[in-house]
C-alpha cells in the first residue's frame, strides 16, 4: 500500500490555472503529491525552501521567462530534475531548453501517461532502482561521484550536473579508459523515454565536457561504438 511518505513530490510551475488544477489532481491520482506555483517568482521561492523530486516547468509565464527560472535554478546548484513542460516544440526550442539544464522536454499537446512515464523515468535517474548495481563511489583523475546520493565532485568540490548529465558521467565512470556503447548510453541516460531526437546523446555529452573542462580528463567520442573517459590528450 502507497503512503504519503512513498508519493514523489513534484513542483508543477504552470501559469493556466484551469490546467495546472487538471494536470495536479491527474498526477495525484497516479501517484504522486503535488505542489503548485502559477509563476517563476513562486517556484524560485519554494524551491529554496522545499524539497521536490522532480519540476514540470512551463516556458511562458507572467512574471519571468521559464528559461530564465530553469537558468536560476541551475546556477543556485539546484539539480532536482527538471521536465520543461510547453508550446515552444520545434526542434530547436527542445535542444536549446536541454543545453540550459532541462532534463526533459515534453512539448503540448501532450499525453498524461507519457508525462507520468516521464516523471518517473527521470525519477529513477537521481535515485536508480533494479537494473545492474553500481558501487557506493566511482572515481577517475579528480571526479569521484558518491552512487547513494548523486553527488558528483570535482577535485573534492561538489558539482553542479543535471540527472541525464550524471547518468551519462556514472555510466562512463564505471568504465574508465574504456569503450561504452551509445545503447548503453541510452539506456542509461534515457530510459522510459520517448521520441528523443536522435542527437540528445551527443547534446548531453556536450553539456558534460563543458562542466568538465580545465580538469584533466576529457570524454572521447570513437566513431561508430561510443563515448570513453580518459586522462586528457595534450
Amino acid at each position: 500500500m502507497t503512503t504519503a511518505a512513498d508519493r514523489p513530490r513534484l513542483l508543477l510551475v504552470e501559469d493556466d490555472a484551469a490546467l495546472a488544477q487538471a494536470l495536479a489532481l491527474g498526477l495525484s491520482r497516479r501517484g504522486f503529491d503535488v505542489a503548485q506555483a502559477g509563476g517563476g517568482a513562486n517556484a524560485l521561492e519554494r524551491v529554496a525552501v522545499e524539497s521536490f523530486a522532480a519540476i514540470v516547468l512551463d516556458l511562458t509565464l507572467p512574471d519571468i521567462d521559464g528559461l530564465d527560472v530553469l537558468r536560476s535554478l541551475r546556477a543556485r546548484g539546484v539539480t532536482t530534475p527538471i521536465l520543461v513542460l510547453t508550446a515552444r516544440g520545434t526542434v530547436g526550442d527542445r535542444v536549446h531548453g536541454l543545453r540550459q539544464g532541462a532534463d526533459d522536454y515534453l512539448p503540448k499537446p501532450f499525453d498524461l501517461d507519457e508525462l507520468e512515464a516521464r516523471l518517473h523515468s527521470l525519477i529513477r535517474r537521481v535515485r536508480p532502482t533494479g537494473g545492474a548495481t553500481l558501487p557506493e563511489r566511482l572515481e577517475f583523475g579528480p571526479l569521484a561521484v558518491d552512487t547513494a546520493d548523486g553527488v558528483c565532485y570535482a577535485q573534492g568540490r561538489a558539482i553542479e550536473l543535471s540527472s541525464r548529465e550524471r547518468a551519462m558521467l556514472c555510466a562512463l565512470l564505471a568504465r574508465p579508459r574504456h569503450a561504452v556503447t551509445r545503447e548503453r548510453l541510452w539506456d542509461a541516460v534515457f530510459a522510459d523515454a520517448r521520441e528523443v531526437q536522435s542527437d540528445a546523446i551527443e547534446v548531453v555529452a556536450y553539456r558534460l565536457r563543458k562542466k568538465l573542462a580545465g580538469l584533466g580528463v576529457e570524454i572521447a567520442v570513437l566513431r561508430g561504438v561510443g563515448y570513453l573517459i580518459r586522462d586528457e590528450r595534450r
